[in-house]
């Protein structure tokens, strides 16, 4: 197993096949790792709480415009990498977060539609990206994300997500009244039992990796409202900007310490110039991976009772200069040429 990988990169399955041009392209995503999930989570505890605190601080609109502007930002960012860099792929994250939180909270609050509802919208909307990403592209798997249209599936998908943990988060916790803390709780039980499920019976990857993603989101933003919000609400009182001020100083620690030591990035083999693969011909390895064939043992003579060869008399074969006896006499210059005997060629005549 290489550094940076963990058993969410093992278990292919046939949903799991890059198709031929997107082979030796860089990876967009990081490699699925614990790094990736502790930072998905305080991002989307963090998109909760600056949320919060931006449609409380200044005007509802305002603040949707702001996170739309962030978000348009990131995203343009991101797809004019050429491959996966930390600070960009979670600037990207980051601001889904925020977005996808006002996204999900403008319909209940703006439109006064029930969480119930939302709940069930964005979980059709998901579906929906899901099915035309498979019908498309044959695969929906994060490892294959290496061309532009992947990526543009892969970032609606993670938007759907974001909208949909939200609103099915503020159903438990508040339609359900279970409580900020208690959803968080329950959201958690059912992390880890995917977790187990695809470490230890061998779910499909693919499934349980994007049932962890959609659950992220109500765990991290239930802890987060659990702490920030005041007493009266069952929450901690800290308040939505020192929460989302800390959460950021540890995602940008958590990011720096991946960029610094680059432990989810997919290294992948590059494929050989074009002058370097003329020069050898298909099926022979290039002449860095080619073995020397091993010495020959030496030439032992065995008695099978023939008699050795004789070379004729004369020069060795391969002495230049004519042989003393010529086995073919020339023929004299006075010597009259010789031609076919009268009616040779009459049946070619006829």
């Amino acid at each position: 197993m290489r550094t940076g990988e963990s058993r969410w990169d093992e278990g292919r399955s046939r949903w799991d096949e890059p198709l031929a041009p997107a082979r030796y392209a860089a990876s967009k995503v990081p490699l699925i790792t614990i790094y990736f999930w502790i930072i998905k989570l305080l991002t989307t505890a963090m998109g909760e709480a600056t949320s919060d605190y931006m449609v409380r601080a200044i005007n509802p609109v305002t603040a949707v415009l702001f996170g739309f502007i962030g978000f348009v930002i990131a995203m343009v960012l991101q797809l004019r990498a050429k491959r996966y860099v930390a600070w960009i792929y979670w600037l990207a994250v980051a601001m889904v977060a925020v977005f996808g939180t006002q996204a999900a909270d403008v319909l209940h609050i703006k439109f006064h539609v029930p969480y119930a509802a939302s709940t069930a919208f964005y979980a059709v909307v998901l579906s929906v990206i899901f099915i035309v990403w498979y019908r498309v592209e044959r695969t929906l798997s994060i490892h294959s994300i290496r061309t532009p249209r992947r990526e543009l599936f892969y970032w609606a998908t993670v938007l759907a997500t974001f909208a949909l943990g939200t609103a099915t988060g503020d159903l438990t916790a508040r339609t359900l009244n279970l409580g900020y803390l208690v959803s968080g709780i329950w959201f958690s039980v059912v992390f880890a039992v995917v977790a187990v499920a695809h470490w230890k019976f061998r779910l499909n990857p693919i499934l349980a990796f994007w049932i962890c993603y959609v659950l992220t989101r109500p765990v991290g933003a239930s802890f987060a409202d659990y702490v920030a919000f005041p007493h009266s609400v069952g929450g901690l009182g800290v308040g939505h900007g020192p929460v989302a001020l800390f959460l950021t100083f540890l995602i940008v620690i958590f990011v720096g310490y991946l960029t610094v030591t680059r432990k989810d990035v997919e290294e992948i083999a590059e494929e050989a110039p074009p002058s370097a693969r003329s020069r050898h011909r298909r099926g022979v390895p290039p002449a860095a991976d080619h073995r020397p064939m091993p010495p020959r043992p030496p030439h032992q003579d065995r008695d099978t009772g023939e008699p050795p060869y004789r070379p004729r008399p004369g020069q060795p074969p391969y002495q230049r200069g004519p042989f003393e006896e010529s086995p073919y006499p020339a023929r004299p210059r006075d010597e009259e040429t010789r031609r076919p005997p009268e009616g040779f060629f009459a049946w070619d005549d006829q």
